[in-house]
């Protein structure tokens, strides 16, 4: 049975885990954050304090992985499922540092591959289109305004105690765009053959639907 693999690529904050989660699950794709896995990584390196000339040297004991548990992805870092502590904004902002060393992608990018051989997948990421899987079936590039992501990060976390502001979150996606699009590894920039979906007026609900559009459009 012939696997289908669809690619969604985007910027911080433009929605791509939760927008591809809706159409997983509409689809009956298993779904595959790949941002989970360099922010595990991060994770990892944070909470051992590896210098940044140790990271090669330590990646094969970091013992990173995906489980399907009840058609949801956890991501574990050798026995403990650290799904939740990897969410944070200091986890993401490291992440991003992380994810442009070549050590690390190289890393990654077996297990990310192995999972689309064997199943069909919905898979996320910066460079899920243009370098993980290049021969995708569908590639979608999926953005909106950075002031409009800082928009609903902020409500996201308006509840927490220590939200940071909303002129600190549009800070830091600016930051972060700049970082992901500028490394040398694997940059953030839209595959030839994606399709460009803007959400920045579209709530999720419309966003999924017009990616089941496009791809329901594109293979049948």
């Amino acid at each position: 049975m012939k696997t289908i693999n669809i690619a969604i690529d985007g910027p911080a904050g433009a929605g791509k885990s939760t927008i591809a989660k809706m159409v997983s699950k509409e689809l009956g794709y298993i779904y595959v954050d790949t941002g989970a896995l360099y922010r595990t990584i991060a994770l990892y390196i944070t909470e051992n304090d590896i210098a940044d000339e140790d990271i090669e040297a330590s990646l094969e004991k970091a013992d990173v992985s995906l489980k399907f548990i009840d058609g949801a992805q956890r991501v574990f870092l050798g026995d403990r499922d650290v799904s939740d502590l990897i969410r944070t904004p200091e986890i993401s902002m490291a992440a991003s540092r992380t994810s442009a060393i070549p050590a690390v992608r190289a890393y990654l990018f077996e297990t990310q591959q192995k999972i689309a051989r064997e199943n069909s997948v919905i898979m996320d990421g910066r460079d899920i289109g243009t370098v993980v899987l290049p021969n995708a079936d569908v590639k979608i590039f999926l953005t909106a305004s950075a002031e409009e992501r800082a928009n609903r990060r902020y409500k996201e976390l308006s509840e927490k105690p220590d939200c940071p502001t909303y002129q600190e979150i549009l800070d830091d996606i600016i930051k972060r765009d700049y970082q992901d699009m500028h490394r040398e590894t694997a940059p953030l920039k839209q595959a030839e053959d994606a399709v460009l979906v803007d959400t920045t007026e579209l709530n999720l609900e419309e966003s999924a639907a017009a990616i089941v559009k496009i791809i329901n459009e594109k293979i049948g």
